[in-house]
This record gives C-alpha cells, structure tokens and sequence, in this order.
C-alpha cells in the first residue's frame, strides 16, 4: 500500500522559480513536475474533459509508477448533477482505459448547492465501472450522514477528506484507499495560505494511520497561489520520508 502526494494541477505560470524554471515551456511542465513528484490531480479536466489521446499520450510520457487522478467534468456534477451518467460514464471510462497504468482515482467534486440525495449518488455509483476507483468531495453539508458514509462504503468509494475555509474536515474514510484535498489553511478564503509544520505534522500522523490500516493514501494540495501547493506537497513527503 502507497503514499502519493502531490498537487492539484501542474501548468501554473507563478510556480515559476519556484517548481519550474524561467522560461520553460508549458508543454514541458508535466515531465519537469513528474520528476519531483509521483502523482498529480488533473483539474482541467473539470472545465474540458480531455481527448482520449490527451490520456494515451499521459500514459506513454509519465514515467513508471506515477499516477494520475482526474476531476470529473462539470457537465456531469454541476450540470446534470449526476443525472443520467451513462454517457459521461462511457466517455471517462473510456479515457480511463487509455491511461492505463497511470490511473488513481477519479474525483466527482459536487455542487455547493447540491443537496443530499442517496437514490442519485446510489445509481450514480452503481454505474461507475468497477475497475474505476472514485472519490467524492460534497459541498453541502445534507450530506454529512453515517448513512451516505454507509452507501460509499458499499460502492467502495471513498469520502473526500477536505482540509480549507468553510468547509468540514471529517477524518472518514469509506474505501480501501483515503483521498484527501487539502484546499489551504485561511479560514477565510478557500485555497488560501501556506501549512505550518506543525499541520503537516498533524497530516502526516492521519496519514500514516491510514496507510497502516493498509489503505492506499492520496493526497493533494490545491493552495497554488504563490507556489504553496509545491512547497506544502514535499515539505509533507520529507515528514513522511517519502522525499
């Protein structure tokens, strides 16, 4: 069982001097980012699901053992809110095969007005493919239930575990691997700020907890500003010895 840490996102022009050097090309981001970190969280992929190609060229570029975790697109969590997945489950399935090895976990972010609804997540879930690990980030607080956390655990789906302003940090996990998203420490604006080490210490026992447990752990940092995101991500390898 593994520890991945990484961010969400890579192609960020102000990590430059800080991940990338100056004047690097955007194409050549990904090989310089796979060459610090094992894993990564597409989040473009949110705004406009990639080609199949994009994913089989993923596949062949990234180096051995790395792994990549894609955020649902849009149109399928806010806007048809779940509804009705099939097809959108046929199109990511299929990209899912494409990046073959290098697949972690897909990310269904909800809507922060998306009320609790098990019949929808339950028959959402039911389509995903079983070969598909997912994670599923809620927004809403209806959805903070044991019952939802019972319904994840029968799809083997794991409970997105947020850190960030307004949003709950309930240390649950419901699948044989733990996701977490660490969305900043400001408690007033979301991916805002840089960890201490004392939070990453804090982290670093969870996560070594779960990693004990034998579950696989993902974990991502999405406070990009100013490069906090690289700096948080291998500050917490080192406190892991995974640096």
């Amino acid at each position: 069982m593994g520890i991945h840490i990484g961010t969400s996102g890579w192609s960020y022009d102000h990590w430059e001097n800080v991940l990338y050097p100056p004047g690097l090309p955007a194409r050549d981001r990904l090989q310089h980012y796979a060459a610090r970190f094992g894993t990564v969280e597409l989040n473009a992929s949110f705004y406009r699901w990639p080609r199949d190609t994009s994913f089989a060229s993923w596949r062949s570029r990234l180096p051995p053992g790395f792994m990549m975790s894609v955020k649902a697109p849009r149109g399928l969590t806010h806007g048809r809110k779940l509804y009705g997945p099939e097809v959108w489950l046929e199109r990511i399935a299929r990209c899912w095969h494409e990046l073959g090895d290098k697949r972690a976990v897909l990310l269904v972010q909800l809507p922060p007005q998306m009320e609790r609804d098990d019949a929808r997540l339950d028959y959402f879930l039911s389509a995903v493919p079983g070969w598909i690990r997912v994670a599923v980030e809620f927004r809403h607080p209806s959805w903070e239930h044991q019952e939802v956390f019972s319904l994840l655990e029968r799809h083997q789906a794991a409970y997105c575990i947020m850190s960030g302003a307004n949003l709950p940090c309930i240390l649950r996990t419901t699948a044989p691997f733990a996701y977490v998203r660490l969305h900043g420490p400001d408690h007033q604006h979301l991916y805002g700020g840089s960890y201490s080490d004392a939070d990453l210490g804090w982290w670093t026992d969870r996560i070594r907890e779960w990693n004990g447990q034998g579950k696989d752990v993902f974990v991502y940092f999405n406070n990009d500003g100013g490069g906090n995101a690289v700096r948080n991500a291998e500050t917490l390898r080192g406190f892991l010895g995974e640096g």
